[in-house]
């Protein structure tokens, strides 16, 4: 072999075996020198056979490097796997404010993305702060999500409360907050039992009901007139008929959702009132308060709408005692926007763990304060400038005279002997407004 094959034997060998492959992992092991004379062996063949070999030998070292680089990859995946499992995995509470105008509810519509819900934004920053996989945003199953109250569209919170399963990283809530809206915020956070669930443990919901006081004026008086203010006879006779609805009633009138012999259209009212008026922008407001055990769709937005048809002149009294009775009554429906949802109660729950030394009782004492600011800089501005822009009370007052408030005898038996649609009333007993 002459000595330029030599060469390229020698360098040929230099590039399989040479100084790079230790970061390979374990080194190209080259054949031993021939005993005797100390040289390495010659290789047989022509100069295009080595280089040939040559590049294939560089080619395997290539791929060694790129498998290398993937275990090394996909061991570090496995580590930071490994070590967000090592996070604890427990179930708490949420305490959520929201303002709800530009969003279709709060329960996400998985798969329809044109009606946005305060749940994508919810799911979305939980995901990207770290408190849950990504496939437990896909299927809200895999984190045991519940919400207390399906809010309405344009419907409001300040104090929903949802439970769920997260790693509990640190800084948790300035994180998800962090990936959230500022009109959208997580004000507090509790262990709770295991099989805590949130829509089921809730006892009550408490409402508010925010509406500018020209509601209350009589129908002969301008319907938007923003210098009226409520008198005091007239807030006595608001909440005089407003107490009417405390204790078990029929409400199957107050939803579209149900029969009038559907044992679950029987709803429990524990306080319903209306607070002493205040000014806001020269425009004066009154908030009617209700708490009950749960409601239907739109039942306390037709509850006040009753009240105001009757304290405009537009109803009897007597239709009060009516809507509780099988025959169908016309119940108006008051705007979405001035209802809010401003807490829920776990009285039941609070007794018998609240104060077992492991969890805490659901109260939010301690965050009251954040729940009061939140009200005051997204809620009622919003409420406010809304009503004030869209006119939404004063459009819909202009509707109530278009609607019949008193039904024949005949039409109660005819509608009373009618049995209920078996479609009614499909979403059962969850907490709809």
């Amino acid at each position: 072999m002459g000595l330029p094959n030599l060469w390229a034997a020698a360098w040929a060998l230099r590039r399989v075996c040479g100084p790079w492959t230790p970061r390979l992992g374990p080194r190209l092991l080259c054949l031993p020198p021939m005993a005797g004379n100390g040289e390495a062996p010659v290789p047989v063949g022509t100069g295009q056979e080595q280089d040939k070999k040559a590049r294939s030998g560089w080619q395997g070292a290539a791929r060694i490097w790129e498998e290398t680089e993937q275990q090394a990859k996909k061991l570090k995946s496995s580590e930071d796997g490994e070590q967000r499992r090592k996070l604890p995995k427990r179930k708490i509470v949420l305490l959520m404010a929201y303002s709800g105008k530009g969003y279709h509810g709060m329960q996400r519509n998985v798969g329809s993305s044109q009606f946005k819900t305060i749940e994508d934004d919810l799911v979305s920053a939980l995901v990207r702060s770290g408190c849950i996989p990504e496939n437990h945003g896909e299927d809200m199953r895999k984190m045991s999500f519940q919400r207390c109250a399906r809010t309405d569209k344009g419907v409001s919170a300040a104090g929903q409360v949802v439970s769920l399963k997260v790693w509990l990283i640190d800084d948790i809530l300035e994180k998800i907050n962090s990936h959230l809206p500022s009109h959208i915020r997580i004000l507090g956070l509790k262990r709770v039992t295991g099989g805590f669930n949130s829509k089921n443990k809730c006892d009550a919901r408490t409402y508010f009901y925010m509406l500018p006081t020209f509601a209350f004026a009589h129908k002969d008086h301008d319907v938007q007139d923003e210098t009226y203010r409520l008198s005091t006879e007239t807030l006595q006779r608001v909440n005089r008929l407003l107490a009417c609805y405390k204790g078990t009633h029929n409400f199957h009138n107050f939803t579209s959702q149900k029969g009038p012999r559907e044992p679950s259209a029987r709803r429990y009212i524990l306080d319903m009132f209306c607070e002493e008026p205040f000014v806001r922008e020269g425009m004066e407001f009154a908030v009617i308060k209700v708490k009950g055990q749960s409601f239907m769709t739109h039942q306390i937005r037709k509850m006040v709408g009753l009240v105001v048809a009757i304290i405009k002149g537009y109803a009897p009294e007597s239709v009060l005692e009516r809507s509780w009775g099988e025959a169908k009554v016309d119940v108006p429906k008051a705007p979405g926007l001035g209802l809010v949802l401003e807490r829920v109660h776990f009285e039941k729950y609070n007794q018998r763990f609240g104060h077992d030394g492991v969890h805490e009782p659901l109260d939010w004492a301690r965050e009251e304060a954040e729940v009061m600011a939140f009200k005051e800089q997204h809620i009622y501005p919003t409420i406010i400038s809304t009503e004030r822009h869209e006119k939404s009370m004063a459009q819909w007052l202009s509707t109530l005279p278009m609607h019949n408030f008193s039904a024949t005898a005949q039409e109660a038996a005819g509608l009373g002997s009618k049995d209920p649609n078996p479609l009614e009333g499909s979403e059962g007993d969850g907490d709809s407004d």
